[in-house]
């Protein structure tokens, strides 16, 4: 079965961030759990919000059918990593679980302050899985919008596909979609490329999760294709 797990909160100033702690948890849960994808969500920005540095959090999608040893893995692995003053959370959400309810929390999540206390009963009439393991715990409720934004596909940016992060260079786009996992390279008007386009992809890329699937935006510059900036990749994906 498919199932997602969102994280948020296991850092402090100090310490890399909460999308680099997902990418360690997905190789901690190798044996018990085929990881497929890691994606970065952007948060409301608020005052009334206590965040570390940006206020996103992260899910890790992936594939097992031993859902009860990878809930308790993550939580042994994250009570154990997570920085010292940190607000930790974890959430787990069988695919076909995330329901309305669970949908809509995320997409406020990125508009307006939400509380544990909403996050908790959203959860439990959702049949999901969810807990604080740091600190007060806050970060409960950027793990479940984490869960929702993935699940209905039209937000957030990947951070770590299976070999996305060893492209380094130019490859054609045929290459790109097996050697990254990447579904489709086009460009911002949605014109995809043909396979045999050579795009440079320089050291950072990202595609965007939309429609479900990892879209790898480019453009074309000085009669080379290119994906877009980091910069352009962030306002798409924030």
């Amino acid at each position: 079965m498919r199932y997602l797990l969102g994280v948020d909160d296991t850092d402090n100033l100090e310490t890399r961030g909460t999308g680099h702690r997902v990418r360690q948890l997905a190789e901690f849960l190798n044996g018990l759990a085929t990881p497929l994808g890691i994606t970065r969500h952007q948060l409301l920005v608020a005052p009334q919000i206590p965040y570390t540095s940006h206020n996103s959090s992260a899910c890790l999608y992936v594939k097992t059918d031993r859902a009860d040893e990878v809930w308790e893995a993550s939580r042994a692995f994250l009570s154990h990593e997570s920085a010292p003053g940190s607000d930790a959370g974890l959430c787990m959400a069988a695919w076909d679980s995330v329901n309305v309810c669970a949908l809509a929390f995320a997409r406020r999540a990125k508009i307006a302050v939400l509380t544990m206390l909403e996050a908790e009963h959203t959860a439990s009439g959702s049949g999901i899985r969810l807990e604080g393991l740091t600190g007060s715990g806050g970060g409960i409720i950027g793990a479940l919008a984490a869960v929702g934004l993935h699940r209905a596909g039209n937000d957030g940016r990947y951070l770590w596909l299976p070999g996305l992060r060893e492209l380094k260079g130019r490859y054609q786009v045929a290459e790109i979609c097996t050697k990254g996992q990447v579904d489709r390279v086009c460009t911002l008007n949605h014109a995809d490329l043909s396979p045999e386009i050579v795009v440079v992809v320089g050291e950072w890329i990202r595609p965007v999760l939309r429609d479900g699937k990892a879209i790898l935006y480019v453009e074309e510059q000085n009669h080379e294709w290119h994906i877009i900036s980091k910069d352009r990749i962030k306002s798409l994906s924030n």
